[in-house]
């Protein structure tokens, strides 16, 4: 899950994509001793969550925090195999397309019905979609509808000149259980893009709802609609349903759905509540207040493990960044290549990896992990050098500049678990090569993330855990084109991601993604620090969920011991 994207890729995949078996998503909770003395499918577990999430309409976001909750209670049309990248049947027991990738044909899954009684068909799945379709106002804003204009590009009827080009075609439904979605081109962002928590389905009478309020405001002033900030309204078909979002305590509850399609729940209520530190969680599930947190310390993990705590690891599947704006009033002396390079050098990127991050964590050399295809060995890298780094300020002409550098407080992610520490490491690296650095902390959601996507930071910290397994996930998502956060106009990086995504086959494609990592490390539009296996931390009294690369647990899995 992510944060950003910039428009709708255009490429590939016209493979028949068949699968099936679906995954059902969950957490739970327990206060007091709801935990205790029971059997399974008793109880309730809580999870001490890192942020608020932004929405409990997952469609109308595309933060992590927001998609752990949501995706407890709504399910997309494929989605991935618990603990793998793999996709798998979801609402749909099997899907194809036909050659050119450009019309998909789902198999609906009989008797599932939706949290409010409702009964899933082919019509209700073309009423989701011809809905995101016809958005209009600020429902068509980058920040709210920001997955739909990745994988769908823009609306009916675009009301921005840089809203992306419409590639969403129609969806009929050929009979109640078999919806067919269509596309004008082929791309590299299905079938994937299915199995996104921003596609999810949600109950008719639900969208009949959303259809009578919609997001309000523009940029920093935008609103999402009142359904979204409150249980009652949304629907959708998980093993659990949004039962209350009490924001004044940072909890959510979810009751189990007894009606759900497939395996039950393993426990009766699942709660988040948000904790913002990584001290306060540890805290918290060492006293008892919690059965488990995400985003464990490094430091914290051997105390817990000691102590009795699980700790499963995630596979690598994340990219932690050093994001460069251009195209900013304060970014003068980035606009110049060798200040690029000479910040590159400059970053002591093992030290970041030997002090913050869990065992795993490696140095990145590119905007992908090495498990995502297309990763290339011939990128031109930067290695810790600080003389270097100084020798390129000078001739750049920029012995001293002064940078603006944001960095978020209040959160912890998958990619950046400490955001403050890893902040003050890389201005101490910067200042000892004549870097001035001018510090910028705000709260992640929403104030940083909206600083960042809209280009107000010269210098900022960001990362992404993929939505799913295909290079164009990574590297398509930043730089096929011109995007506010990275504010530069490079055809040579963006012909060479569009090249990529239209190739329809793999292999050749693999190679060009390979080759179009290589354009973007010699223009460095940003300096890839990381990739770390994020770790969970669960009580001793829990049986845990498969742990997902995707960060994508299926929390209705769990059970206490």
């Amino acid at each position: 899950m992510r944060i950003l994207r910039t428009g709708a890729a255009r490429a590939v995949t016209a493979a028949l994509a068949v699968a099936v078996v679906a995954t059902g998503c969950s957490s739970e909770r327990g206060d007091d001793d709801s935990s205790k003395g029971k059997g399974k499918g008793d109880g309730t577990f809580v999870f001490g969550a890192a942020g608020d999430p932004s929405s409990l309409d997952p469609a109308l976001s595309s933060d992590g925090e927001t998609f752990r909750v949501t995706r407890q209670a709504f399910e997309a049309l494929i989605e991935h195999k618990p603990g793998g990248t793999d996709l798998v049947g979801g609402l749909a027991e099997k899907w194809s397309s036909n050659e050119d990738a450009t019309e998909w044909t789902f198999n609906l899954r009989k008797g599932v019905k939706f949290h409010d009684g409702e009964k899933l068909t082919a019509e209700v799945v073309c009423k989701n979609y011809d809905f995101w379709f016809n958005k209009t106002g600020s429902d068509q804003n980058s920040d709210i509808a920001y997955y739909w204009r990745a994988i769908m590009g823009g609306f009916a009827k675009n009301e921005d000149k840089d809203t992306p080009e419409a590639n969403y075609a129609g969806c009929t439904a050929k009979d109640e259980l078999t919806p067919v979605i269509k596309v004008k081109e082929a791309t590299a962002n299905l079938p994937g893009g299915f199995s996104l928590q921003a596609l999810a389905i949600h109950s008719p009478k639900s969208v009949d709802a959303y259809a009578k309020q919609g997001a309000t405001g523009e940029g920093e002033a935008i609103k999402r609609p009142a359904y979204s900030q409150k249980a009652g309204v949304v629907a959708g078909t998980g093993p659990f349903k949004i039962s209350e979002w009490n924001k004044g305590n940072k909890e959510i509850t979810l009751d189990r759905f007894d009606d759900y399609w497939g395996d039950k729940a393993g426990v009766e209520k699942l709660v988040f509540r948000t904790i913002d530190t990584e001290e306060g969680r540890r805290q918290a599930l060492q006293a008892g207040d919690i059965h488990g947190y995400d985003l464990v310390a490094p430091a914290d993990v051997e105390t817990l493990s000691k102590g009795g705590f699980q700790t499963p690891v995630r596979d690598v599947f994340n990219i932690f960044y050093m994001g460069f704006t251009q195209d900013n009033k304060g970014a003068g002396p980035l606009k110049k290549k060798e200040v690029r390079q000479a910040i590159a050098h400059a970053i002591d990127r093992k030290n970041i990896v030997d002090t913050q991050l869990p065992e795993g964590g490696v140095v990145a050399s590119q905007f992908m992990p090495d498990t995502v295809a297309g990763f290339s060995d011939k990128v031109t890298t930067y290695d810790y050098d600080v003389n270097k780094a100084k020798k390129l300020l000078a001739a750049a002409g920029e012995k001293s500049p002064t940078i603006e550098f944001c960095y978020p407080t209040e959160v912890t992610r998958p990619y950046m678990p400490a955001p403050a520490d890893m902040y003050e490491l890389m201005k101490t690296d910067l200042e000892k090569a004549g870097i001035k650095v001018k510090p910028r902390a705000m709260k992640w959601n929403p104030d940083y993330v909206k600083a960042v996507t809209t280009g107000e930071c010269p210098m900022y910290l960001f990362g992404w855990t993929g939505d799913f397994n295909d290079g164009y996930n990574f590297i398509g998502t930043w730089f096929d084109s011109y995007d506010k956060q990275w504010g530069f106009k490079n055809d040579k990086v963006f012909d060479a991601l569009q090249k990529a995504s239209t190739e329809p086959d793999a292999t050749k494609r693999t190679e060009l993604y390979k080759a179009a990592n290589e354009v973007v490390m010699d223009f460095i539009p940003g300096v890839p620090i990381s990739s770390s296996p994020p770790g969970l931390a669960f009580a001793k009294n829990v049986n845990p969920p498969k742990v997902s690369p995707l960060t994508q647990e299926n929390f209705g899995e769990i059970t206490f011991k």
